[in-house]
């Protein structure tokens, strides 16, 4: 691939397509390090958003095979990014048993790390692959709690909307 920007969740699906052609998946799936890095670019932006104005929020989307093999620090990596303008899609694809994924989810409860801290909020979002037999669905529900996790967001942080620039006559 000559991008790494896929737009939409067809233009991500349609990117995994090309690239399992050319990769073998394989353990270990360790995800705390990648949320540890796409949190690094939210902190930025949220350090920015406070002196500039600007406003961004990002979202992280895992596509993945396996089970997470690195819970414990997944676990910490996503409380501590629950204070972030960011959220995390994760997508099961195959038949692993993805029951940690629904841990992860937090629809059932807060997560709460082993070092004792909770989550602020809500950030991720499991969708089994295999439950979904169109796009347009899978598309659903893979984006169905991103305008809440938003909002979450803006309120946590007492950010306002801007109004839209009125054009000029």
């Amino acid at each position: 691939m000559d991008s790494f920007i896929a737009l939409g969740v067809t233009g991500i699906l349609e990117a995994y397509q090309n690239c399992i052609r050319q990769v073998q998946l394989w353990g270990p799936t360790n995800i705390a390090p990648i949320i540890h890095h796409v949190a690094r670019f939210a902190q930025t932006a949220q350090a920015e958003e406070s002196t500039k104005g600007a406003a961004a929020y990002f979202i992280l989307l895992l596509l993945t095979d396996g089970v997470v093999t690195d819970m414990a620090e997944t676990v910490e990596a996503i409380v501590e990014a629950s204070r972030l303008p960011m959220s995390l899609i994760i997508v099961g694809i195959g038949n692993a048993d993805f029951k940690n994924m629904d841990f992860l989810d937090g629809d059932d409860g807060v997560l709460t790390s082993k070092s004792g801290k909770i989550s602020q909020r809500d950030i991720v979002q499991f969708v089994p692959f295999n439950k979904f037999s169109s796009m347009p669905e899978l598309a659903r529900h893979v984006l169905a709690e991103v305008p809440h996790q938003v909002v979450n967001y803006f309120q946590m942080m007492k950010i306002s909307p801007n109004h839209p620039p009125v054009p000029a006559s």
